[in-house]
């Protein structure tokens, strides 16, 4: 699907990452490391690798993930998905002003699920369109996944992040966190414990936003009224 005239460009971005070359580019990137969880312990496997970089208006966020198919993919169709924080997962939250945030996840299998939060868990609207492809190499028990997300899905004044993994089933499901929280201060995990966020330079990645996208506007006018997954 095209996307404001960028269909050629993000398909370039999505071979490079197929055909694992290297991007040269003087634009800035950040690279993660999730390899604790959500209450600072260390993982018992490989880190989770998120990568964030501009193509002109979008913001690419790229993962390199092991692959653990705990549990299985929730559905055959790709796209967007509802509760997919049920499944394997790689999420990030994008925190500006006023506790507006985008919520990001996204699945091994190819489904995601964006969301605009304003105020901490309050869901205004869910389910928006992303270009978005994962691939699997069972040989080497590891995914790659390449978003291209609107500069537009931002809220103003981004300057606050975290990212998430999830995996496994049962007892055995595992919680992992960017920034997690100190250890024995909570008895559960819980993703929009806003406050343990961490700055990030966003403007190295995007000009920020000062003011609400017309996409936002429309989420907070019509608040709860676009809660549904359709599909792409």
């Amino acid at each position: 699907m095209e996307v404001n005239g960028l269909f050629s460009s993000w398909w370039v971005n999505v071979l490079i990452i197929i055909l694992g070359l290297t991007i040269s580019t003087k634009a800035d990137k950040m690279e993660f490391s999730i390899s604790q969880t959500w209450d600072s312990q260390p993982t018992d496997h490989d880190p989770i690798i998120i990568k964030l970089y501009p193509d002109n208006d979008f913001l690419m966020m790229e993962i390199n993930a092991p692959f653990f198919n705990d549990p299985p993919a929730p559905s055959d169709k790709k796209g967007p998905f509802p509760k997919l924080w049920d499944y394997e997962v790689v999420e990030a939250f994008f925190l500006g002003a006023d506790e507006k945030y985008l919520e990001v996840e996204f699945s091994p299998h190819g489904q995601h699920l964006l969301l605009f939060l304003s105020g901490r868990k309050n869901a205004i609207k869910m389910c928006l369109h992303v270009e978005y492809i994962a691939t699997v190499d069972k040989k080497s028990s590891t995914w790659r996944g390449i978003a291209s997300i609107p500069k537009t899905y931002f809220p103003p004044n981004v300057n606050r992040f975290n990212a998430y993994a999830i995996h496994g089933s049962g007892e055995g499901r595992q919680y992992e966190a960017l920034f997690p929280v100190p250890s024995i201060h909570f008895t559960h995990p819980d993703f929009h414990r806003l406050e343990f966020f961490r700055y990030i330079e966003f403007d190295k990645l995007l000009a920020i936003n000062n003011t609400l996208s017309e996409e936002w506007e429309n989420a907070l006018r019509n608040a709860g009224e676009e809660l549904t997954c359709k599909e792409d």
